[in-house]
């Protein structure tokens, strides 16, 4: 399997095949961070304190799911390998549970809406989980080499934007009226179909190379999970990707609001024209950014990205009003874009370096587990937005009732939202700036971290330098003398 891969791993077609399940993975959020909501709120009537509390609660679900996940992708055994398989498990799961995310429900009573759809997203997110978790673990055992890895996660970000603007397009061309809720459902039906055939051809044309399944009893689960954040280098990847991806969910997130009550422009297909100006921008950026990542390095997109969506953001708070030049914010829009590519070309790219340091640190080879824990970290994220989404909009004064009438918020409000829109970004992406410095994974050090590992394994018979030394502590955070130990996977203290 080792040699299989190693030949396919300049191959523009294998490359392809791992790219099309990110549709999934980069498409079916974006559909729920910019609809759900609105979805709840102006066609179900539900208050938007509780609507923004759904998703939080299914990531409290998710503190569950994915540790369990991980470890399961570690221990499993299949002819198809343990990711593969799982995947095409949940390419059927994942249908339905999204699907069933979107049933207008006329439930009696706000608290009895309330909890259904607390459960249909559960749902949701245990589905999306299946695919996932084991998604994300897959580049390690399919890809030795740090350039060919850069290359493959730079091609799944092509695909994942290119989910992202379907995601993003299709339904405000399907959705005429907000209100309406058979229409968010005839889409949801639309793209339960897609994700399960992008899901499988993904599975059909990937592979992996063959490690012995981890052992572990259920009570060890949890323990294993957790320890992955003892790393140092995987705590920072985290920071970076929860500002990162959170400073893309607010402008998703809150776009809808933003067309629709600050600019009072949804109607005449403007909110299309914005969003598909932005994931169009995504798309040209994940390219851009993928062929400079593999030139530089796996935080350059950021370097680069951010600062410039930052000058972007801010000016069009000047034009966050009624009337406005719409082609003016169309082509800050378009830079907004570009710049929201930056983090998930970079953070997507980054991810898979995260098992091979937790491989030096524990001696287990465990990318489900680094996977299942970056993705409930990432689902927390998504869902924390949702929650700070619906207290801001609060906290503005947004009235549900005038928007399930399809009436004007108060003028006060439009300009809070405006604020939220601009501002929250901002202070997440100088976050993930400040990260992105402090993160100390290179190819340099990527290359240390392998040669370590061979060391470790008896494949290198070369002896250490110190300056490799100072490289592997710094990278892991643990005294050299401490590396390679398996009960640092099993205790939550290094001492």
């Amino acid at each position: 399997m080792a040699k299989q891969g190693e030949a396919k791993e300049q191959s523009l077609r294998a490359m392809m095949a791992y790219g099309f399940a990110d549709i999934y993975g980069g498409g079916a959020f974006v559909v729920i961070s910019t609809f759900f909501t609105a979805f709840l709120t102006k066609a179900l009537g539900m208050p938007v304190l509780m609507a923004g509390t759904i998703p939080l609660i299914g990531k409290v679900w998710d503190a569950i799911t994915d540790p369990i996940m991980g470890n399961i992708t570690d221990r499993t055994r299949s002819k198809f390998g343990p990711k593969r398989f799982w995947m095409l498990i949940g390419a059927w799961l994942s249908a339905i549970t999204f699907i069933l995310l979107w049933v207008p429900a006329r439930i009696p009573g706000k608290m009895g809406m309330y909890l259904f759809y607390c459960l249909t997203y559960m749902l949701f997110s245990t589905g999306f989980t299946i695919v996932m978790v084991p998604y994300n673990a897959l580049l390690p055992d399919m890809v030795e080499d740090y350039t060919a890895r850069s290359k493959f996660s730079a091609v799944r970000m092509a695909f994942s934007t290119f989910g992202a603007i379907l995601a993003g397009l299709i339904p405000t061309i399907l959705i005429t009226d907000n209100t309406n809720a058979n229409q968010y459902f005839r889409v949801a039906l639309i793209f339960g179909i897609l994700f399960t055939i992008v899901i499988l051809i993904t599975f059909a044309g990937t592979w992996e190379q063959s490690h012995e399944p981890v052992k572990a009893t259920l009570g060890e689960t949890f323990t294993q999970s957790f320890t992955v954040y003892k790393s140092r280098s995987f705590r920072l990847f985290l920071a970076i990707f929860i500002c990162g991806q959170g400073a893309a969910d607010f402008v998703t997130g809150l776009a809808v609001y933003y067309i629709d009550d600050v600019l009072n422009a949804y109607g005449g297909g403007r909110f299309t024209m914005l969003m598909g100006v932005i994931l169009l921008a995504q798309f040209v950026g994940t390219l851009l950014f993928g062929y400079l990542m593999t030139k530089t390095s796996k935080k350059f997109p950021i370097y680069l990205g951010f600062p410039i969506r930052i000058v972007a953001t801010l000016a069009i708070l000047a034009f966050s009003y009624e009337g406005a030049n719409f082609t003016i914010i169309l082509a800050l829009s378009f830079i907004i874009g570009l710049g929201m590519a930056a983090s998930s070309t970079s953070i997507y790219a980054i991810l898979p370096d995260m098992a091979d340091v937790d491989e030096l640190i524990t001696s287990i080879n465990r990318p489900g587990t680094c996977s299942g824990m970056a993705t409930f970290i990432r689902k927390i994220a998504t869902g924390l937005s949702s929650m700070l989404i619906g207290l801001l909009l609060s906290w503005v004064g947004y009235n549900e009732n005038l928007a399930s009438m399809g009436m004007r918020q108060t003028i006060s409000t439009q300009r809070g939202i405006a604020l939220i829109y601009v501002f929250t970004p901002i202070i997440l992406m100088g976050l993930t700036n400040f990260f992105a410095i402090l993160f100390p994974v290179n190819r340099k050090e990527f290359d240390v971290i392998k040669k370590e590992i061979a060391r470790r394994k008896g494949e290198d018979s070369s002896k250490a330098t110190d300056e490799e030394k100072r490289i592997c502590q710094k990278v892991t955070g643990y005294a050299y003398d401490r590396l390679w130990r398996k009960e640092n996977a099993l205790r939550f203290r290094n001492r």
